[in-house]
């Protein structure tokens, strides 16, 4: 009789535990299910080289957006046009596809045309002048309209680098006439169109992932690119002119999808942005110091490397192009033309 509750109790803690032993196991479960669930994947894409800056400072961003983030978000960064050329990934920003992209403003710019008056044939003195506008007023609010327009969101401008043209050796570029009749190849946007057509060039535009092969071939006469992107692209070794046009200081925006910006924390959102602009600011300086000393270097590779009168090519675009031709507001154009 005194042994049967005893046998009943130690049924009953038994029964506990192995009950308790269950929970503490669906809760390991759960927490690890809960770890992995918690860090996010995100996709990083462009169009540029693994050699150049531009990738090497989104590589540097994801992690550093990791290290900020205590392992939160893993970036994965798809260079060189593997999720598709240009206006590919900036339509992947909507389709849920990517989650950043490093993109001219120039393809922004079909959400929102005045984005793109930045690419409006020297509006900018140089990089100095584009990094100021960077920072100013007038970017902010092109940027927002941008924003406001297609849901996704402006964190950063990165210096690009000068456009410089390029030629195949039986055309060479010295004089704004000497464009005349020229089949240059151009990105698939049309904020490029105004200087060569004002010129008198026959803009053909082709995927960047195409260009070589194009100058190769001799499907167009010429191009036109930074010198560093006509350095990591090899276009140098198709193209023997290279003149010194300047005619747009290019910039890339670092966009962030609007599905994915407005998962993020208001403190998150501070991360991400102070890391894409630090980003930027890196690129952009490395850029300045590749372009002074590309010169010396093609001159050395045997290209004839063209200095041409710069105002000479202003005034014969300004005199036949303007921007509101283009669809840009004279005011905005204004405004950048006037940061000293």
């Amino acid at each position: 009789m005194s042994k049967k509750p005893t046998i009943q109790a130690n049924a009953r803690q038994s029964t506990r535990r192995m009950a308790m032993k269950t929970i503490a196991a669906c809760l390991l479960a759960a927490g690890a299910l809960g770890a992995a669930q918690a860090q996010t994947k995100l996709k990083w894409a462009h169009v540029y080289e693994t050699s150049e800056p531009f990738h090497k400072y989104s590589v540097w961003a994801g992690e550093e957006i990791k290290k900020r983030t205590n392992g939160k978000y893993e970036v994965q960064v798809f260079p060189a046009s593997s999720l598709g050329k240009e206006s590919d990934i900036n339509q992947g920003l909507t389709l849920g596809t990517v989650d950043i992209i490093l993109s001219g403003a120039s393809f922004a710019g079909r959400t929102s045309p005045p984005l793109a008056v930045s690419y409006f044939p020297f509006i900018f003195r140089d990089a100095e002048h584009q990094l100021k506008y960077a920072k100013s007023d007038v970017f902010k609010e092109l940027a927002k309209g941008y924003d406001d327009k297609s849901g996704n969101h402006i964190t950063a401008l990165t210096y690009y680098g000068a456009r410089h043209v390029t030629s195949s050796a039986a055309r060479p570029v010295a004089k704004p006439e000497d464009m005349k009749g020229l089949k240059i190849r151009v990105p698939d946007a049309p904020a490029y169109l105004a200087f060569p057509k004002a010129l008198g060039a026959n803009p053909t535009p082709i995927a960047f992932a195409e260009v070589y092969l194009a100058l190769q071939n001799g499907t167009v006469d010429a191009q036109e690119n930074p010198l560093p992107t006509i350095e990591a692209k090899k276009f140098f070794e198709v193209q023997k002119n290279i003149s010194l046009t300047g005619h747009i200081v290019d910039s890339l925006l670092t966009i962030v999808s609007g599905s994915t910006w407005g998962k993020l924390s208001a403190d998150e959102k501070k991360i991400f942005t102070e890391v894409m602009q630090e980003a930027a600011e890196k690129t952009g300086r490395e850029i300045i110091a590749s372009e002074a000393r590309l010169v010396d270097e093609f001159k050395k590779k045997g290209n004839n490397v063209i200095t041409v009168d710069r105002n000479a090519f202003r005034e014969a675009v300004l005199k036949n192009t303007k921007p509101t031709d283009h669809g840009y507001r004279q005011q905005d154009y204004d405004r950048i033309t006037a940061i000293k």
